[in-house]
C-alpha cells in the first residue's frame, strides 16, 4: 500500500475511482446513443437556466459598480488637483483665499465620503450576494453526477432482474447500490429543488435595494456638491467686485451655443495614461463665439464628452487581466499534459473518492480529462502541486474539483 500522507489515498481507494469514472463514461455514451433512457427533470433544468441567468446578471453588476466606482474615484483625483491649482494661484492678498481653501477641503472629504459609502452600502453587499452562488453552482454540477450514478445503477439492477439466469445474490447486492444511489441522489436534489426557487426570486429585493441605495447616495452627493460651488461661486463674484478695474476676467460668458450653467463636462485624460489621476485636457476653438469674453473657452456639451477612457483601461486591467502562462507539457517537473495552474480561493470538502480536498491557497496543476467524455461543466481535473512535488505519481494523486473554487495563476 502506498503512502500518501494527508491524502491517504489506497489502492482500493484509487480502484473505486477508476471504476467509478468507467461506469460513468459507459452510462453517458449509452444514454447519448439512445441504449439507455436518462433521467429527466425539466422544472430543475428550469431552474437551473434561471440561476445560470441570475448569476451572468449580478456578475455583469458587479462588473459595472466596479466601473463606476473607478470612475468616481477618478473624478475625486481631477477634482482635487483642479482645486490644488486654484490654490496655488489664488494671490496671498486677496479676499476669500481662507474660504476658498476652506471649501477645497470640503470637496475632497466629500468626495471620500461618497466613494466610502458606495463601497459599504453597494458594493460589499453586491460580493456578498454573489458569494452564495459558488457553492450552489458546485452542487448542481454533483446532483448531476449523481445523477448518471443513479441511472446506471437502475439499468445494472433491471438487468439482471430480466436476464435468464437470475443469481439472487447479485440482485439483493444490486439493488442495495440502487437504493443508495437514489438516497445520495434525492437528498441533494430535494435541496436543490428547495434552494434554486428563492434564490431567483431575492434577485428583485437585491436590485432594488442596491440601485436605492446608489440613487439615494448619488442625488445626496450633487446636493451638497452644489452648495460647495455656490460657496465658491460667491467667493469668487467678491474677488471680481473688489478687482473691477483689472484685466483679468474671471469667467466667460457663454455663446449662444454653449450649454448653460452646470452642465459643463471635464474633457477626458489622454488615451492609455497610466496615472490614477488624469490630466485635464481643454480643447480650445479657433475663434470664440458671438458673445464670448476674449481668451475664454467654449465649453464642451454633454454629448461631446465621455467617461475618462483610463478609468475603464485601468478598471479592465485590474479586475479582469489575468496573466497567460504558456503549457508546460514536455517539462520533468510538471506532470503530462498539464495545461495551467490554478490557486484555491476558498476551502472546498471533498465529497467523492476522485475529488481533490482544497484548502485556501491551495496551487493545482490542471492536466486534461483521459476521456473528455468524462468531463461535466464546471469541473477540472488536476493533481494539488505539493502532492506531485511529493510523490510524481498521477494516478495515486490525481482527482477532479470545481472550478469555480480556484482562481487561474499561470
Amino acid at each position: 500500500m502506498a503512502d500518501m500522507g494527508s491524502k491517504g489515498v489506497t489502492a482500493g481507494k484509487i480502484a473505486s475511482n477508476v471504476q467509478k469514472k468507467l461506469t460513468r463514461a459507459q452510462e453517458k455514451v449509452l444514454q447519448k446513443l439512445g441504449k439507455a433512457d436518462e433521467t429527466k427533470d425539466e422544472q430543475f433544468e428550469q431552474c437551473v437556466q434561471n440561476f445560470n441567468k441570475q448569476l451572468t446578471e449580478g456578475t455583469r453588476l458587479q462588473k459595472d459598480l466596479r466601473t463606476y466606482l473607478a470612475s468616481v474615484k477618478a473624478m475625486h483625483e481631477a477634482s482635487k488637483k483642479l482645486n490644488e491649482c486654484l490654490q496655488e494661484v489664488y494671490e496671498p492678498d486677496w479676499p476669500g483665499r481662507d474660504e476658498a481653501n476652506k471649501i477645497a477641503e470640503n470637496n475632497d472629504l466629500l468626495w471620500m465620503d461618497y466613494h466610502q459609502k458606495l463601497v459599504d452600502q453597494a458594493l460589499l453587499t453586491m460580493d456578498t450576494y454573489l458569494g452564495q452562488f459558488p457553492d450552489i453552482k458546485s452542487r448542481i454540477a454533483k446532483r448531476g453526477r449523481k445523477l448518471v450514478d443513479y441511472d446506471s445503477a437502475r439499468h445494472h439492477y433491471e438487468s439482471l432482474q430480466t436476464a435468464k439466469k437470475k443469481d439472487e445474490a447479485k440482485i439483493a447486492k444490486a439493488e442495495e447500490e440502487l437504493i443508495k444511489a437514489q438516497k445520495v441522489f434525492e437528498e441533494m436534489n430535494v435541496d436543490l429543488q428547495e434552494e434554486l426557487p428563492s434564490l431567483w426570486n431575492s434577485r428583485v429585493g437585491f436590485y432594488v435595494n442596491t440601485f436605492q441605495s446608489i440613487a439615494g447616495l448619488e442625488e445626496n452627493f450633487h446636493k451638497e456638491m452644489s452648495k460647495l460651488n455656490q460657496n465658491l461661486n460667491d467667493v469668487l463674484v467678491s474677488l471680481e467686485k473688489q478687482q473691477g478695474s483689472s484685466t483679468f476676467a474671471i469667467k466667460a460668458q457663454p455663446s449662444d451655443n454653449a450649454p448653460a450653467k452646470g452642465n459643463k463636462s471635464p474633457s477626458p485624460p489622454p488615451d492609455g495614461s497610466p496615472a490614477a489621476t488624469p490630466e485635464i485636457r481643454v480643447n480650445h476653438e479657433p475663434e470664440p463665439a458671438s458673445g464670448a469674453a476674449p481668451g475664454a473657452t467654449i465649453p464642451k456639451s454633454p454629448s461631446q464628452s465621455s467617461l475618462p477612457a483610463v478609468v475603464v483601461e485601468t478598471f479592465s486591467a485590474t479586475v479582469n487581466g489575468a496573466v497567460e502562462g504558456g503549457s508546460g507539457a514536455g517539462r520533468p517537473d510538471l506532470p503530462p499534459g498539464f495545461m495551467f495552474k490554478v490557486q484555491a480561493q476558498h476551502d472546498y470538502t471533498a465529497t467523492d473518492t476522485d475529488e481533490l480536498q482544497l484548502k485556501a491557497g491551495d496551487v493545482v496543476l490542471v492536466i486534461p480529462f483521459q476521456n473528455p467524455e468524462e468531463q461535466d461543466e464546471g469541473w477540472l481535473m488536476g493533481v494539488k502541486e505539493s502532492d506531485w512535488n511529493q510523490h510524481k505519481e498521477l494516478e495515486k494523486c490525481r482527482g477532479v474539483f470545481p472550478e469555480n473554487f480556484t482562481e487561474r495563476v499561470q
